[in-house]
């Protein structure tokens, strides 16, 4: 998914300059960043976007550091797009190994809180601002913070699931997990609007990608039948859409939230799956 979200940026007239892509497998981030070479479409701006890897595990503090100081020395971040997940084991909640658990929330849960932490920090630093999340209690003070905010957009930007908003049968601890990157996300976002950062976050249902894939199990065709059916015996709703969802069709949502011209949509949870949690 993260790839197809680099695709579609490159071929937008407000492409990015550089765009830094994440892996913690080095020879996956190396082919999804040579895979992307020639993808820059002509704009208004004639000029080739720089794509590089940085290898990370979200889930360790000192790593996510490495990755954004070596973001931060191409140039002013402006855009951060976290798509980093594990599934989980499948397990019911009183099935599921507590070693599971953990693995779990260390990617989806704490993986989100280093990143977003850090990109926020990342981008108050470079205002040269120490505090500018909360608004001032003086009518001038909220003013300037508007007016700074107006001329300062960036988006902070996390792909989670809609897995986060409703009960799943066997997939407690990852719905856990997304709900808590999804809340962390938006409660961040409140705190730095002011500066002109805006926290959204996107929730997928079943994605046509690798860990959608393996959820099929050994029979795929099954197994998509099933997700596209539902399964009563886990009340579970099918897609009213009657479609597996592509990374493009979730990339294009996510692009959306990070571009100017989403620059007045902040906090928002947007559920990208074709009906199946019934979300208005």
């Amino acid at each position: 998914m993260g790839a197809a979200v680099a695709r579609l940026l490159l071929t937008r007239p407000d492409r990015p300059s550089v765009l830094v892509l994440s892996d913690r497998d080095p020879a996956a981030l190396a082919a999804v960043v040579e895979s992307l070479a020639g993808t820059t479409s002509p704009g208004p701006e004639e000029h080739d976007t720089v794509v590089t890897g940085v290898v990370c595990d979200v889930s360790r503090e000192s790593s996510v550091k490495d990755l954004f100081c070596e973001a931060g020395r191409r140039g002013p971040l402006t855009r951060v797009i976290h798509a980093a997940g594990v599934l989980g084991s499948g397990a019911t909640v009183t099935d599921t190994p507590v070693d599971d658990f953990d693995r779990v929330f260390a990617v989806n849960a704490r993986g989100t809180f280093l990143v977003v932490r850090e990109a926020a920090g990342t981008m108050l630093a470079q205002d040269g601002a120490t505090d500018r999340t909360a608004p001032g209690s003086d009518p001038a003070d909220r003013a300037d913070h508007a007016d700074r905010a107006d001329h300062a957009d960036r988006a902070v930007t996390v792909i989670a699931s809609n897995a986060a908003g409703v009960p799943r049968h066997g997939m407690g601890v990852y719905a856990a997990s997304k709900a808590a990157a999804s809340s962390l996300t938006r409660s961040l976002g409140l705190e730095v609007a002011g500066a002109g950062i805006r926290c959204n976050v996107v929730n997928p249902g079943s994605t046509d990608t690798a860990m959608q894939r393996d959820y099929w199990g050994d029979d795929p065709g099954a197994g998509r039948r099933r997700v596209l059916a539902g399964d009563l015996s886990t009340a579970r709703l099918g897609i009213p859409l009657g479609r597996i969802a592509s990374p493009a069709d979730v990339a294009e949502v996510v692009v959306f939230l990070s571009s100017p011209q989403a620059r007045h949509v902040i906090l928002q949870e947007i559920y990208v799956d074709g009906g199946a949690t019934l979300h208005a």
